[in-house]
């Protein structure tokens, strides 16, 4: 027997909600919210062939799907409440959604965030996702906050989700566990939630790097009035990707997208905050540059040198190459 929408819907994402006052089954969902919190909304879009390829396997998919969406409440100090689901389909395949679905609620259950509702129907596969988080008032980090002597720090390391991409483009060749590895940095990225709450109070602005450190740097630069000077030597790069060429560990540290990490600014006299704040959410942080009055980015490199950034971007959908 053909699987058809609500039977769909029952097998794989319908859930008891314990935060939430209704979940699934209605025409909407009913959020409980805590008294004295803000609602922090985001919302995301993933196709097929543009934000993940055909061969990815489905529960890596499930999981990305509400990573990158999480990431978003990370880069704004948020705790993860629920999230709707919308999801096109070229045909309801028990062999896809069975991992898919398992992929995205273990992901779910590890934040404490609930599925409540979304849609589902015929088409290209799509994926959209809406979370909903709390934040106390006053207390979310912005893009708009970054000042002039502000440090600017990075979580993780950066740069190996656009090496495998270039490794499925075939100009990069990597084996064994060396193309596994940027293949998880790719298919199976780490929101950031627990430091994005750590550094409430401590950051003066955030942004998760989903588009690359260029472009997403420049939202913050422009959203805050500044520039900033960055120390490209010091970018946080994996053993595998400091391996490369140097023009090819550029490309991916500066423009690679993907990968999902926080990029934040703080004052001076934070530091030891913001150590702290990466300690306690486990997750290595890098001092990268500083904000500066002058507008405008420059980047340098080992020698000191400003490198030309003409031409460098960071991932635009509507771009024209």
């Amino acid at each position: 027997m053909a699987l058809g929408e609500f039977a769909l819907i029952d097998r794989f994402f319908r859930r008891p909600v314990q935060r939430a006052a209704l979940g699934v089954g209605d025409d909407c969902a009913l959020l409980r919210v805590r008294p004295g919190l803000q609602l922090a909304v985001s919302t995301d879009l993933l196709v097929e062939g543009r934000h993940f390829l055909s061969t990815v396997d489905p529960a890596r998919l499930g999981h990305k799907a509400l990573a990158v969406n999480l990431s978003d409440l990370a880069a704004s100090g948020a705790e993860p409440l629920a999230f709707t689901l919308s999801l096109a389909l070229p045909r309801a395949d028990e062999a896809f959604l069975a991992p898919f679905a398992q992929g995205l609620l273990a992901l779910a259950d590890k934040h404490g965030i609930e599925l409540v509702g979304g849609d589902t129907t015929a088409g290209p596969l799509t994926i959209g996702i809406t979370v909903f988080g709390e934040v106390p008032p006053g207390e979310a980090l912005l893009r708009s906050g970054a000042r002039p002597g502000d440090a600017l720090w990075v979580s993780g390391t950066l740069g190996d989700a656009r090496l495998a991409l270039e490794a499925f483009r075939g100009t990069v060749a990597l084996a064994g566990e060396g193309f596994e590895q940027a293949r998880r940095a790719m298919e199976t990225p780490t929101p950031r939630v627990a430091l994005g709450r750590a550094l409430r109070g401590v950051a003066s602005a955030a942004i998760d790097l989903s588009d690359g450190l260029l472009g997403d740097l420049g939202h913050v630069l422009a959203r805050s009035g500044v520039g900033a000077e960055l120390d490209e030597a010091a970018l946080p790069r994996s053993p595998l990707l400091a391996a490369q060429p140097a023009a090819l560990q550029r490309t991916c540290l500066l423009a690679g997208g993907d990968d999902y990490e926080l990029l934040f600014s703080a004052p001076e006299a934070h530091e030891s905050g913001v150590r702290a704040a990466g300690a306690a959410a486990g997750v290595a942080l890098t001092r990268i540059g500083r904000v500066t009055a002058e507008p405008g980015l420059v980047v340098r490199d080992a020698q000191a040198r400003a490198l030309d950034l003409r031409g460098w971007r960071g991932f635009d959908h509507f771009a024209t190459a």
